[in-house]
């Protein structure tokens, strides 16, 4: 979902991150209202309090946003959830759970804080609104107060919205889940609800893009394929995390890997290993003991030249647990820890002993199968 994030603070315990297409949003939300959102409330100000009062507006947009995710966080970890932190994307902002979670109860409390969440903030700007305008404030404070207030309302209302992944459709996931018991069932349900809310939001944006209104349909667009794609990928990994939870790493780690001895060269380990066999990582051996590994994005960035007399014990990385992982380790930790990583294999270790490899390929494949079969039963 996420490119290139960048941390900005810690809010008790969780990590906060921005993505940087956070930037073209803040961009575009700047401009709409000091263009013409602000001067449409209240005309006659000149352009540099406009300007002001747009950069302001889309930081009270941040925190909205950063409070509604904290607080579907903090309930989560009440409930024993992992959560990995908040990051701020294009399309808003997520609370990043490591582990689906664990009852149907605890799925409705983190999903319905959301809403709640944003709904108390709307109430609160919008009383400090009306109490400002009758105290005579001026206007540019009440009127950015006066939006706070506006665009938590329709933060709050807009997730409510029972299609999967928005907030509401957690809550519908929730209360199918509890009524039968079946969570696999119950997201189905809600991700084909979300899937067709994302279709509904495309046609509306094509239609707005046809008759005149050219960014609200391309915006429109745009949030409904999001919400399609997430709503059917949300599903997808809901099967694979079934699939795989409870399999050891050992029942899919290739016991015979290709290693690499790390007295070769760089170009030796080119030719003979990686051409050869088209693995972007090898582990490294010193004898029969495992020192290290080798990708192919660590050989790019040594220089052409050096290729031919540059050993792979002076090029190779550590092992770390990033890069390895025990054949005791359920696989579904696995995927995650390849997901984190942004790798496709992990070393198999056992007490500082390489007994295997496993790929993604690998845990794609038992999990194609297992789907396949269960289906035609």
């Amino acid at each position: 979902m996420f490119g290139k994030r960048i941390k900005l603070f810690n809010l008790l315990g969780f990590e906060v991150n921005i993505d940087l297409s956070w930037i073209i949003i803040a961009v575009l939300i700047t401009w709409s209202l000091a263009q013409f959102l602000f001067p449409s409330w209240y005309p006659g100000l000149d352009r540099e309090t406009y300007w002001l009062m747009g950069v302001i507006g889309a930081l009270g947009l941040f925190v909205s946003i950063v409070a509604h995710e904290f607080c579907h966080s903090v309930v989560a970890r009440k409930f024993g959830m992992s959560m990995k932190g908040i990051t701020l994307f294009i399309f808003g902002g997520v609370a990043e759970m490591g582990d689906e979670p664990p009852t149907a109860k605890a799925e409705f409390f983190m999903a319905i804080v959301g809403p709640l969440s944003s709904l108390a903030i709307a109430v609160i700007f919008y009383l400090i609104y009306s109490w400002g305008k009758s105290s005579g404030w001026n206007p540019p404070v009440t009127e950015v107060v006066k939006y706070i207030a506006y665009i938590n309302g329709i933060l709050a209302v807009f997730n409510l919205i029972p299609a999967f992944p928005l907030d509401g459709g957690r809550v519908l996931r929730s209360i199918l889940w509890g009524a039968k018991g079946n969570l696999r069932w119950a997201t189905r349900i809600s991700s084909t609800i979300g899937s067709a809310f994302g279709i509904g939001l495309i046609i509306y944006g094509v239609f707005q893009f046809i008759y005149g209104n050219i960014i609200g349909g391309v915006w429109m667009f745009l949030i409904g394929m999001f919400l399609k794609s997430a709503a059917q990928m949300s599903y997808q990994q809901l099967l694979v995390r079934k699939a795989l939870e409870g399999e050891a790493v050992r029942r899919f780690m290739n016991a015979h890997p290709v290693t690499v001895q790390d007295s070769i060269t760089v170009a030796q380990l080119v030719d003979d290993y990686i051409y050869k066999y088209h693995y972007k990582m090898f582990p490294v051996l010193s004898g029969d003991r495992l020192v290290g590994c080798i990708t192919t994005r660590e050989v790019k960035e040594i220089p052409r030249e050096n290729w031919t007399h540059e050993t792979i014990r002076e090029a190779a990385s550590a092992c770390s647990p990033e890069n390895t992982i025990s054949p005791d380790t359920d696989a579904i930790k696995a995927l995650g820890r390849m997901n984190q990583g942004g790798v496709s294999r992990l070393l198999v270790v056992d007490d500082g002993r390489l007994v295997g490899i496993v790929t993604l390929k690998d845990l794609l494949d038992f999990f194609s199968l297992k789907v396949e079969l269960e289906e035609k039963n």
